[in-house]
């Protein structure tokens, strides 16, 4: 289930809880909305948002780390890759073939990831494919050095490949983390109880209608947002590809 129908189904979920709080407004009696119950109401309300808050600021925050984190990875990816090319230009005229596929592995990669129309398909399934550092390292052991300054480049080269290709894997592997389900559900859940308290005691006019109208997308909107953070290479808000086009940009110079 995508992030965009997880957001549509929570603000349908938080919208429908203040119809419910209109529905209960006209068919309870008057005694349950008296001003004492809408004091006592409004304590357990009180409670229920608090801990909301704390919550979805918790999630927030994490999934912003977690996007944050795979932008660094993708940094630390594109500054690997110069690395390795600028000690490939070094080795030699015959390093050339070697440089030639790392250019064009990175290209595949931009294309994959970030085409200007991309066929319907996970981002992280294309890293997934992506074999172009296995071939690189397969590539180098093929490379016979002659000299011991070649020696010690190739052996720099082998380690920034594998640095590399490790860095791929855990890349692989955090993204298969994700938000529990159970803590999801709970916090629609609480969203939905607060908008039935809103509408039990709302005024009933179109101002306050709408008023909670757009509260309730705002808060399926923070979900959301939570959700496409914390997938940052699938969905409506990717991380940026300026990285990896400037380093295409800087190799083979």
């Amino acid at each position: 289930m995508t992030s965009l129908t997880i957001g549509i189904i929570t603000a349908a979920c938080i919208c429908g809880g203040a119809l419910v709080g209109y529905v209960l407004q006209r068919v309870l009696p008057r005694h349950h909305l008296s001003k004492e119950a809408q004091d006592t109401v409004k304590l357990a309300v009180g409670v229920i948002a608090t801990s909301t808050a704390l919550v979805l600021g918790l999630l927030v925050s994490s999934s912003k780390a977690e996007f944050d984190a795979m932008g660094a990875r993708l940094v630390q990816f594109g500054a690997n890759v110069i690395m390795l090319d600028t000690i490939l230009a070094e080795y030699g005229p015959e390093a050339k073939p070697a440089r030639e596929q790392l250019r064009q592995m990175v290209e595949i990669m931009l294309q994959r990831l970030w085409p200007e129309e991309r066929a319907a398909g996970s981002s992280l399934a294309a890293i997934e494919r992506g074999g172009g550092i296995a071939a690189m390292g397969v590539t180098l052991r093929a490379f016979q050095p002659t000299t011991d300054e070649q020696r010690a480049l190739l052996a720099q080269a082998h380690q920034i490949t594998n640095g590399v290709s490790r860095a791929r894997w855990e890349l692989i592997e955090d993204a298969q983390r994700g938000l529990p389900p159970i803590l999801l559900e709970v916090l629609i859940f609480w969203l939905t109880l607060l908008f039935v308290s809103f509408g039990l005691f709302a005024p009933r006019n179109w101002i306050v209608f709408v008023a909670l109208m757009v509260s309730a997308c705002s808060m399926a909107a923070a979900i959301f947002l939570v959700l496409e953070m914390n997938s940052p290479l699938d969905g409506l808000m990717k991380i940026s590809s300026a990285p990896l086009r400037k380093a295409l940009e800087l190799l083979g110079r």
